[in-house]
């Protein structure tokens, strides 16, 4: 934790103060966001620090108020939930409300029934993957150029739900816990806002798959790739092309899944798009 702490402070040293992102829309649900207002941003005043737990929490200031920008998991329990907060060496509680939503099933049946019941091969892959990506979802680089105002990574139609209960050949599976873009092989796939990759990978479930890091416990994640142009490591823009759409790992046709992930908790993409965007 103090660690962690020395991490932070660090970033809030080098983040102007009042800087203006643009926040993601307020969704108080499992699978949403919430924006806990922190105070005033006061000039040459040291920004407020929150976490979740153990968790660090992505502080932005908006329109002359600090913001915890919350990521809410799909497996949050609705009711009152709290955040530790540090205002000027001065720690404190504030409590915020989530409120219960339920998510409809879908039903997917998919030809290749190796993708639903495992060998004990590809069981151990998977696990070892699962556990892999877990760790990425955790992981908190403190920046002071987080920008949460994205961009659709790939031209087509929204779809595939974001939260959907999966039952796969008649198996309970895990959520949707992304959106899908549908888009044919071959299309290109853009990075949704600046930040760096964290990491790329073929995995057996998502296939071909890039992470970026946006800063500050903001991740997005770009699945069944046909093709990555990018690199471990290597910075990107916003807008910038890194790969082409695929059908690989587990799959019905081509689409480019895209999930956002905030301080480790899988939340709704559609939340850090403007409004109305199909």
């Amino acid at each position: 934790m103090i660690r962690q702490c020395l991490k932070t402070c660090l970033l809030f040293i080098a983040l102007p103060l009042f800087a203006h992102a643009a926040l993601p829309q307020a969704s108080n649900v499992p699978g949403g966001v919430a924006l806990v207002p922190l105070g005033a941003a006061v000039k040459n005043a040291q920004p407020p620090q929150a976490w979740l737990g153990d968790q660090p929490i992505l502080v932005t200031p908006d329109k002359g108020k600090w913001f915890a920008v919350v990521g809410l998991p799909l497996d949050m329990k609705p009711g009152m939930h709290t955040l530790r907060t540090m205002t000027n060496a001065e720690s404190a509680t504030i409590a915020f409300k989530v409120k219960p939503k339920k998510y409809p099933e879908q039903h997917i049946t998919l030809k290749d029934k190796g993708k639903v019941q495992l060998s004990p091969e590809d069981e151990a892959r998977a696990l070892g993957e699962i556990a892999t990506i877990k760790q990425l979802k955790l992981h908190w680089q403190p920046a002071a150029d987080t920008d949460p105002a994205f961009i659709i990574p790939a031209k087509g139609r929204l779809s595939g739900r974001f939260g959907l209960r999966r039952v796969f050949n008649g198996e309970p599976r895990a959520p949707h816990a992304g959106i899908d873009v549908a888009v044919r092989s071959g299309t290109t796939v853009v990075a949704s806002s600046q930040g760096k990759v964290l990491a790329v990978d073929d995995y057996f479930f998502n296939g071909k798959t890039i992470f970026l890091d946006h800063g500050n416990g903001l991740i997005t994640m770009y699945c069944h790739l046909d093709r990555i142009d990018v690199a471990a490591g290597e910075p990107v823009r916003k807008g910038q092309p890194i790969g082409l759409s695929g059908q690989t790992g587990r799959a019905t046709g081509p689409h480019l899944h895209w999930s956002v992930i905030l301080n480790g908790a899988m939340v709704n993409p559609r939340l850090f798009l403007p409004r109305g965007t199909k």
